[in-house]
C-alpha cells in the first residue's frame, strides 16, 4: 500500500502536471475572470518552476553536504549503494542503461579501488509497479560479474527492496541473519541521503556517509542560468518535491 502511495505522489507532485492542471480548468471554466486568473496561474507556474537558478537554491538547502572520508584515513568494511541507477533493461538483448544516479555506484567502485572499502552491498529490488522490470540487484550483480570491476567476493547483492524503508530494514536483516559486522558507509544521491541515513538508523544502523551525483554547485549568475526556462528544471523539481515529501512521511510514520 505504501509503495503505491509512494508512486501516486510521484505524479502528483509533478510540475507539468500542476501547469497542465491550471491551464486546462482555465480553459474549461465558463467564467472569463476565473479563467484569466488560471492562466495567469499556470504561466507563472511554468515560469517559476522552469528556473534553473530557483531549483538550485532548493537543492542547495536540502542535499547533504560532502564528507571528508576519503582523507579520514578510516577503512570501511562495506559501502552499501541504494539502487534507483537504471533507466531500463533490455531483457531479449540482455542490455542495460544507466541514468545519472549510477554515480552511486561509481563512487563505490572508486573507494574500492582505493582501499577505502572492501566490500560493496548493493540493495535494489523491482520498484516498478507492475513488477515486470526485473530484480534491479540482479541485474547489478550480474554487471559487475562480467565486467569483473569489482571482485565477485566483495560484491554483495540484497535484491527485495522497492523503497529507502526496505533498503534500509533488508539490509540490517541481512547482516543480522549473516553475522556481518563492521564499519559501514551508505553511498547515494546527495538529494537522496538524508531520508537514507534516517531509515538506516530507525533500522538499528550508524553509518557513516558519502554522498554522490550531487546537484547543487557554485552559484551561477549567467543569463541562461537565471533566465532562460529549462525543461530539465522542471523534471528536477519534481524529484526534489517528491524526496521532500517523502522525508516528511517518512517522518510521520515514523519509519526515520
Amino acid at each position: 500500500m505504501f509503495f503505491i502511495l509512494s508512486k501516486i505522489l510521484l505524479f502528483l507532485f509533478s510540475p507539468i502536471v500542476w501547469v497542465l492542471t491550471f491551464l486546462i480548468w482555465g480553459l474549461l471554466t465558463k467564467r472569463p475572470k476565473r479563467r484569466r486568473n488560471l492562466v495567469l496561474i499556470s504561466t507563472l507556474l511554468l515560469l517559476l518552476l522552469s528556473n534553473s537558478f530557483l531549483l538550485d537554491e532548493v537543492m542547495r538547502a536540502w542535499e547533504m553536504p560532502p564528507s571528508k572520508i576519503e582523507k579520514s584515513g578510516k577503512v570501511y568494511d562495506y559501502a552499501i549503494v541504494l539502487g534507483g541507477v537504471l533507466s531500463y533493461y533490455d531483457v531479449k538483448n540482455d542490455q542495460l542503461g544507466f541514468n545519472r544516479s549510477v554515480d552511486r555506484l561509481m563512487q563505490a567502485v572508486k573507494l574500492y579501488k582505493k582501499g577505502i572499502v572492501k566490500k560493496i552491498v548493493f540493495t535494489g529490488g523491482d520498484a516498478s509497479v507492475l513488477k515486470e522490470e526485473g530484480n534491479e540487484g540482479d541485474i547489478i550483480g550480474k554487471f559487475i560479474a562480467e565486467t569483473q570491476i569489482v571482485a565477485k567476493k566483495d560484491f554483495i547483492v540484497e535484491n527485495g527492496a522497492r523503497n529507502t524503508r526496505e533498503n534500509a530494514l533488508f539490509i540490517a536483516d541481512l547482516f543480522k541473519k549473516d553475522s556481518i559486522s563492521g564499519n559501514v558507509v551508505i553511498i547515494t544521491s546527495a538529494f537522496h541521503m538524508k531520508r537514507s541515513l534516517g531509515c538506516f538508523k530507525k533500522a538499528g544502523m550508524n553509518p557513516d556517509y558519502y554522498i554522490s551525483d550531487r546537484y547543487s554547485g557554485k552559484r551561477k549568475y549567467t543569463p541562461d542560468h537565471l533566465i532562460v526556462p529549462s525543461t530539465n528544471a522542471l523534471d528536477r523539481w519534481g524529484m526534489i518535491l517528491h524526496e521532500i515529501s517523502g522525508y516528511y512521511i517518512y517522518k510521520i510514520m515514523g519509519y526515520i
